[in-house]
């Protein structure tokens, strides 16, 4: 089946892994080049794996996750293993994520620095745990074929808007997570006074609000939504027909609209048939 708006499609995507590439690479020069590194001994360098992991996981791979079912090349693919593609990316994010967390609590003991008194560091958290609930509940109800369809059915909307609601909240939170840490690090030259670490990383969370506002565009667009598959039956919410037996039950009335139809005009041509018959009988006597 033929995507509608391919082009764009496939313009957009790019500009989208282009970009949230891009991001990658600029949270690594920014740790590396002017933060000092990486490392995992409790000081500043095991720090600066929050940042890197949080953006390639949490931001760039969960990005790719969201989309993963719009790709048409996809499309052939069976909806079970585009499923498990998703969880798969969605787990590895999860992951990325929890280490995260732990590097900075590390690196807060270490210092004696208290945990969890900023506004970024509470969304950050909600962000993480509600991103693993929403994976446990995808795993459970959409990936094992355990659940009724009519759960399913009922808990899809919800699942597709809390994992669009949990993206959104992630970029917001690398936002106010940048800020904050430069705000923290830059004294000398200060903040204020636009030295070049600043304005990188300015670049850098731009780059992340770019990614973020490209993804949730792709996933919008009704047109390049991954086509229902033949054979898929889901039961409405609403308790009405299943998709797929609406379909069915629509064909078969319009065969029998179709068939009543037919039957009603060969009557009336048999009706007029009859009634020219009598007319000519008639003027022959």
């Amino acid at each position: 089946m033929a995507m509608e708006g391919y082009r764009g499609f496939l313009g957009l995507l790019v500009s989208a892994l282009l970009v949230g590439f891009l991001s990658v690479i600029f949270t690594l020069i920014w740790v590396l080049h002017y933060r000092e590194g990486l490392g995992w001994d409790g000081t500043a360098l095991e720090f600066n794996w929050h940042p890197v992991l949080v953006v390639t996981g949490f931001v760039f791979i969960q990005g790719i996750a969201i989309i993963v079912y719009r790709l048409p090349w996809t499309w052939k693919c069976s909806k079970l293993l585009m499923k498990s593609i998703h969880a798969g990316l969605n787990a590895v994010a999860a992951i990325l994520a929890i280490i995260s967390l732990v590097a900075v609590f590390d690196f807060h003991n270490a210092r004696n620095i208290p945990n969890m008194y900023s506004l970024h560091s509470w969304v950050g958290l909600t962000a993480v745990i509600l991103y693993i609930l929403q994976l446990l509940l995808g795993f459970f109800v959409f990936l094992l074929p355990w659940a009724p369809l009519s759960l399913r059915a009922l808990l899809m909307p919800i699942h597709v808007y809390s994992g669009l609601l949990i993206f959104g909240t992630v970029i917001a939170t690398v936002l106010m997570g940048v800020t904050e840490k430069l705000i923290f690090a830059l004294k000398n030259p200060a903040y204020s006074t636009f030295p070049p670490e600043g304005i990188f990383t300015n670049t850098l969370g731009l780059l992340i609000l770019v990614f973020g506002a490209l993804i949730f565009w792709i996933v919008t667009r009704p047109q390049w939504k991954r086509p229902k598959e033949p054979n898929s039956v889901l039961l409405q919410p609403n308790g009405g027909a299943p998709e797929g037996m609406e379909g069915s039950m629509a064909m078969n009335f319009g065969s029998m609209d179709k068939s009543d139809s037919e039957l009603n005009s060969e009557a009336a041509a048999r009706k007029r048939n009859i009634t020219l018959d009598e007319a000519g009988q008639r003027s022959t006597m």
